[in-house]
């Protein structure tokens, strides 16, 4: 009787397990529909982008950049003054797909350095592929407003999000 109780908790557990394994994996398919139009082609799920040219990231999900200012990491729907007119539509986005990606910014940043001043990035808005027909009419990608770069009279909002 023992071993079938025994038997029973250690197929209870591994089932458990599946299925919150099955859960995490879903958690972490395909989000081509939060995507900005801006973002590059080819991946069916983008956690951060990392823009070399202003050594900054954007967060997909929160659809917020995150930069470093004043001894601190700062997310904010746009970017900072200096590089508020920035082109998202032209310049190189690395998609980086780890949680926290400016805990670990100088490794990063010094990998993808040679891509600062790229300009040859295929983008969704240019894209014709299937996948992101929800980009082709209206703004669906957030590439224009809040998230494009450009100041829209907003103030920086520090929620104090992994200070390094």
């Amino acid at each position: 009787m023992k071993k079938i109780v025994f038997t029973a908790v250690i197929l209870i557990s591994c089932l458990s397990f599946k299925l919150a394994d099955a859960q995490i994996h879903v958690s972490l398919g395909v989000n081509l529909g939060v995507q900005p139009e801006w973002g590059p082609v080819g991946y069916d799920h983008v956690d951060y982008y990392y823009i070399p040219d202003v050594d900054a990231y954007y967060d997909v999900p929160a659809h917020q950049y995150v930069y470093y200012r004043n001894h601190a990491w700062i997310h904010a729907g746009y970017l900072p003054g200096p590089y508020r007119n920035y082109d998202m539509y032209h310049g190189y986005k690395v998609v980086v797909n780890q949680p926290n990606p400016w805990m670990h910014h100088a490794d990063i940043r010094s990998r993808y350095a040679n891509f600062k001043g790229r300009r040859d990035q295929q983008i969704i808005r240019d894209s014709h592929d299937e996948k992101y027909r929800n980009h082709w009419h209206g703004d669906q990608g957030h590439g224009r407003g809040h998230g494009d770069g450009h100041d829209r009279g907003g103030h920086d909002h520090d929620h104090g999000h992994d200070r390094g």
